[in-house]
């Protein structure tokens, strides 16, 4: 599927913000089941610096600062983005769990890589109630897909989806006692349990192609940004579930960045400088085929 993706998000101030600055993660990832045709990224008002790179994880991070005194702070991202459903290796996905850990895997070359993925990052700590949360999904020698697949069941349908009961920094305690959230949690939840049983685990930020109802017409920007969960398997695969959908990524899921959790890669993030007392954001995001009457690419 080639899909055109718009993401814009709206930050509108009572007073002028004299200094904006601002990281966003926008460009999705070139991979071996996705491949990019073409990215660009408007700030409105224009901004000082503007300056991309690529940081620890392989996602493309871009920084900006605004000195412009504004009331309105104005960020799109357009993306047109190729996507195939990964393929999974059979028998890393038959690996029993024990030996998919890769602390214990010195003989797998790219076992280092993953390390970084085992352990508490600052969203996502490990309690004691995870690792039992996770106990009825791994049973003995039971082959680490099997596992990844019951963990997400089993997610999907403890929690219930409920946006506004929960923020970017409630925490992994609190969301198993709660048992609702939005995908955000869903996937910190699962990363959690994951990491109590010694797997890699991580958080990956992007975006899902919605339906409309039959005989509806598509609403224009109604889609929202999404997360999952990729597991490490040995020998370089990972294998991405989607647990607020219960299935694995397919065609409908573009991969945009991914992290220890949603703190390494929120999609836009920054600080101001202002007397502002009051400040507005809203987000739109339309995730559309690509040919549904759109002019030719921008240069990725």
């Amino acid at each position: 599927m080639r899909y055109r993706i718009v993401h814009t998000t709206r930050y509108v101030y009572d007073d002028d913000v004299t200094g904006s600055f601002g990281q966003f993660h926008l460009r999705p990832r070139d991979l071996p089941w996705q491949q990019l045709a073409a990215h660009e990224v408007s700030v409105g008002p224009s901004p000082d610096t503007l300056a991309r790179h690529t940081d620890l994880y392989g996602n493309t991070k871009t920084v900006f600062h605004v000195t412009t005194p504004h009331r309105l702070l104005e960020i799109t991202g357009t993306s047109v983005v190729d996507v195939a459903a990964p393929d999974v290796d059979p028998e890393a996905f038959a690996t029993p769990w024990e030996r998919a850990r890769p602390a214990s895997r010195a003989d797998v070359e790219d076992a280092w890589r993953a390390l970084d993925f085992t352990f508490a990052s600052p969203r996502v700590a490990i309690p004691d109630a995870a690792r039992e949360y996770a106990d009825a999904s791994f049973g003995a020698h039971r082959p680490v897909g099997e596992c990844v697949l019951d963990l997400m069941h089993r997610v999907h349908a403890d929690f219930t989806y409920a946006p506004g009961v929960t923020t970017v920094n409630t925490g992994v305690g609190e969301l198993l006692v709660r048992r609702k959230g939005v995908c955000q949690d869903f996937s910190h939840v699962m990363i959690a349990a994951l990491r109590s049983m010694g797997l890699a685990a991580r958080y990956v930020s992007g975006y899902l192609a919605t339906t409309p109802p039959p005989g509806k017409a598509r609403l224009v920007g109604a889609d929202a940004t999404h997360a999952w969960v990729g597991c490490w398997l040995p020998g370089g695969d990972w294998l991405y579930a989607d647990p607020t959908n219960d299935r694995l990524i397919d065609t409908s899921h573009a991969t945009v960045a991914w992290g220890r959790d949603y703190g390494d890669v929120a999609p836009v993030r920054g600080v101001i400088f202002t007397d502002s007392k009051k400040s507005e954001l809203d987000v739109s995001v339309d995730m559309a085929p690509a040919d549904e009457g759109v002019p030719d690419p921008v240069p990725a």
